[in-house]
């Protein structure tokens, strides 16, 4: 059966990597203008179409790849963004049994449930049903679906070396680390405990908002298969006639959307990574109701900073500083040359048109950063693809609404409201001073050496020998560790480079009367 899923699957996806590989290829070496964006979205709705048939593990495959900026051309990612989590549901008779395994008897447990599914899923679909009077959503495991994920992982991780051979190099690199991240996601996805953990502290995190509500969990009902919730019904967030019906402010809507979604991202511990329109509902009021904390991102106090300098550098139309901050974030690939990258990354921000950095929006830099992921050997770790992921679907939800909004003047309210921006700063300086630290242990280092070299001169010059060459060759030297500083720090620190080089310079010219 394997060998023939295999077969299926291969045949069924070749057409889709002999098309990307034309169209990366086209993106990466071709200006916009020309190219047939249009071709490029129809390539990319026949990968959509061949991942709708090939199931579930497909399905969540691409919708991980919609946020892959390192590896899917823009058109690309506009078109599998459209891939929400939806699937016919299994009949309640195969999935009774799931709960009662976990529960008990459904009559004992429960007041009631309804055996009509309101949302199907890849992995699990969702039941109201009540307990004590109070309304609840209840969401089962698909039946059968660990083996559904354990035969399709199997079949793509044979699949994959075939498919790499054919694709160029940067995007093998990608795609290797990329499938070791979604097999690792998947299966956190499939640990109701683990969704129940995530929803507890995102809830707690948010406590102090009042522009999201979190649904409260039942433990006494849930297990690793079953997920037992507060019911919250809401307007869909992006139904733009029932919101407007409710004279809900759309404009501040979407402004809400980012500050909830890039809070959670920039000050606390976790964030949910698969906002999808599904996923949020609008309360009568204006609120955010979030559903589904399966797929999340987790980023620590180290990454976060960094992150935010990432923000800051491309906000001030800094190159040097963008590359400082993905090289400390891990998105450059091994022995990456730093002057093209930071070239291209100076183009791409000129090509913004002249727009001053307080009014970027949304799609200027998502632009920015698909093409340089897209045109230099790029890598995105696994929780900063999640960060993508839930960037891009934010952005869609925007372009829905088509309202007045400028993404990086809420972002910099976040991080002043937050004290992020001096904090991020301070973590600036601290990298400074500790390039500035390594590099006065590189001259004291150097001390003995320079020692024996003076001890020497001073013999030549007792014996009224001729320096010509010493000089030459101390003037290659101060050369040599002018530029070392030079080249390891970029900036003022330098300093301490030329004025090692300078004394050697005075030395020299001092010297050569002799």
């Amino acid at each position: 059966m394997s060998i023939i899923r295999t077969i299926n699957v291969l045949i069924k996806l070749l057409p889709s990597i002999f098309a990307l590989r034309r169209d990366r290829k086209k993106w990466i070496h071709h200006e916009g203008n020309e190219i047939d964006l249009e071709q490029f979205r129809k390539n990319a709705r026949k990968v959509l179409d061949t991942f709708i048939s090939l199931g579930p593990v497909y399905i969540k495959l691409g919708q991980w790849l919609s946020s892959r900026a390192d590896i899917l051309p823009q058109p690309y990612l506009e078109e599998l963004a459209k891939l929400q989590d939806s699937v016919p549901a299994a009949p309640f008779d195969q999935v009774k049994p799931i709960i009662e395994k976990d529960l008990g008897p459904i009559d004992e447990k429960f007041d009631e449930i309804d055996p009509n599914c309101i949302s199907g899923a890849s992995l699990g679909q969702v039941y109201r049903g009540s307990i004590s009077g109070q309304q609840i959503a209840i969401k089962v495991k698909r039946p059968g679906i660990e083996k559904v994920v354990a035969r399709d992982l199997k079949v793509l991780k044979k699949i994959l070396p075939l498919a790499l051979r054919f694709v160029d190099p940067n995007l093998r690199y990608s795609a290797k680390a990329m499938l070791s991240q979604f097999i690792e996601t998947i299966y956190e996805e499939m640990d109701y405990t683990i969704e129940s953990e995530n929803l507890k502290k995102i809830k707690s995190d948010m406590g102090n908002t009042n522009k999201v509500v979190v649904p409260s969990v039942f433990d006494d009902f849930s297990s690793k298969n079953v997920l037992t919730m507060e019911y919250l019904p809401g307007i869909k967030v992006t139904n733009v006639q029932a919101l407007d019906e409710k004279g809900i402010d759309r404009e501040q809507l979407v402004i809400d959307v980012h500050k909830v979604f890039f809070t959670m991202l920039l000050k606390h511990s976790i964030f949910h990574a698969d906002p999808h329109p599904g996923n949020i509902s609008v309360t009568d009021d204006g609120k955010l109701i979030l559903y589904d904390y399966g797929m999340v991102g987790r980023i620590n106090d180290e990454t976060r900073f960094k992150l935010i300098r990432l923000y800051l550098a491309l906000v001030e139309k800094n190159p040097p500083r963008v590359v400082n901050a993905m090289n400390d974030l891990g998105m450059l690939t091994p022995g990456y040359n730093r002057t093209v990258i930071e070239k291209g990354i100076e183009l791409s921000i000129r090509a913004m048109h002249g727009n001053k950095p307080d009014e970027m929006e949304v799609q200027s830099l998502m632009e920015l950063a698909n093409q340089t992921m897209s045109k230099f050997p790029f890598i995105l770790p696994k929780n900063l693809a999640l960060y993508m992921r839930m960037a891009s679907i934010i952005e869609g939800i925007y372009k829905t609404h088509d309202v007045d909004f400028k993404f990086v003047k809420v972002l910099k309210n976040i991080l002043e409201e937050e004290n992020l921006i001096t904090r991020a700063y301070v973590e600036e300086l601290k990298i400074s001073f500790d390039i500035f630290a390594k590099s006065i242990d590189t001259v004291l280092r150097i001390g003995p050496d320079m020692k024996k070299l003076m001890d020497e001169i001073q013999i030549h010059m007792k014996k009224r020998k001729p320096v010509v060459l010493i000089s030459g060759s101390i003037f290659a030297s101060a050369l040599f560790i002018g530029s070392t500083f030079l080249y390891q720090s970029n900036d003022l620190l330098g300093l301490v480079g030329m004025i090692t080089s300078g004394l050697i310079m005075v030395a020299s010219s001092l010297f050569r009367k002799y």
